[in-house]
């Protein structure tokens, strides 16, 4: 069992009396959900080996997304999809960062700010290549909305293919190696724009002081499997894995992490209920897609996809991708005799 999930079935009712103000129904869910997770409450699957007859009953799992038990294959397939999607080109990594005056309007109104982000990054990386007039690009958005520390620090992390496809010519253009885009131009660009959505939105309102200065990083990553493996490590497995909560007593939790100037493994200790709520203040809004692919790496641009692999192939001498569906089986070897075990059955609580 999770250690998070064990505090949060002790502590939950004072959790939810000290921060119930700002506790959402996205947040209650997914508490929810956790704490029947791999319970009699969630049901149980049933598996049976045909080698050897034996026959065992397990507890589900609940599947939501901010799960720590959870979406360990969910993350496979989602990494197994983009494998298939590389080009043999040099790729990179664009990082836009929301500065920290701005992330109050995060944990106000997630949606419409997560939103916004994701429209406004795509929009300047778009029109940065139009203004080439070599085609379009191809890129993957992530959201994350965590720092090392774990505070809420919402960026973005972009995956870009180093090319462009002009699809008039049906001709590739081969990207700088080490230059994508000048990175303090992206950083003017981005501030404008998502100042710009915030103004104009319904619900959001900026506030009293916006600084000047904006970041936004822009490198090369090599051929882009490390950047998606790296990527892939915080998409479906929660917030904090349980080998780094190293320390539980009755008052305080101390996990480690990975301090981004030393590169060492630094630790900090919290009280049980900020430990929780640090945690769970990273639930997205319910519907909110955390990955998104854009240009001709999305999901309905295949046949461009194959012209371009194609179009390397002869350029590369490389094998083209042939993109088959992913999605792995669920899968348990005989305790007996090890060897596979089919699930036969699931049953619900009444």
């Amino acid at each position: 069992m999770s250690v998070f999930i064990e505090l949060l079935r002790q502590y939950r009712d004072e959790l939810e009396r000290h921060y119930d103000s700002h506790i959402t129904d996205d947040i209650r869910q997914a508490m929810a959900a956790m704490l029947r997770c791999q319970t009699e409450q969630q049901g149980r699957s049933q598996w049976f080996c045909s080698h050897c007859h034996h026959d065992d009953r397990l507890p589900l799992s609940c599947g939501h997304r901010h799960c720590p038990q959870c979406q360990h294959r969910t993350t496979s397939d989602w990494l197994e999809r983009q494998k298939q999607k590389l080009l043999p080109v040099h790729y990179y990594m664009a990082t836009f960062t929301l500065p920290y005056e701005l992330r109050e309007l995060a944990r106000q109104h997630p949606k419409a700010l997560y939103q916004a982000m994701f429209t406004v990054a795509s929009s300047v990386l778009k029109d940065f290549a139009q203004t080439e007039h070599k085609g379009e690009l191809g890129f993957t958005i992530v959201l994350h909305t965590h720092s090392r520390q774990r505070n809420l620090h919402p960026h973005l992390h972009v995956i870009v293919a180093g090319g462009r496809y002009d699809a008039s010519r049906q001709q590739w253009h081969k990207g700088n190696k080490r230059y994508l885009f000048n990175a303090f131009a992206l950083a003017k660009v981005w501030r404008a724009r998502l100042l710009d959505a915030i103004v104009h939105d319904d619900v959001m309102s900026l506030p009293k002081s916006v600084p000047n200065k904006w970041v936004v990083d822009c490198r090369c990553v090599g051929f882009g499997l490390p950047a998606l493996q790296y990527l892939s490590r915080y998409l479906y497995r929660g917030v904090l894995p349980d080998k780094d909560i190293i320390k539980v007593t009755d008052t305080e939790v101390t996990f480690r992490y990975l301090d981004s100037q030393t590169n060492t493994h630094q630790t900090r200790t919290l009280p049980v209920l900020k430990f929780l709520w640090l945690i769970l203040q990273h639930v997205l809004p319910k519907g909110m897609q955390r990955v998104r692919d854009y240009g001709f790496l999305r999901g309905n641009a295949k046949q461009t996809r194959v012209r371009i692999q194609l179009l390397l192939l002869a350029l590369f001498y490389c094998t083209p991708h042939k993109e088959q569906p992913v999605r792995s089986k669920a899968v348990r070897a005989c305790p007996c005799c090890d060897h596979e075990m089919a699930c036969v059955g699931v049953s619900r609580p009444s």
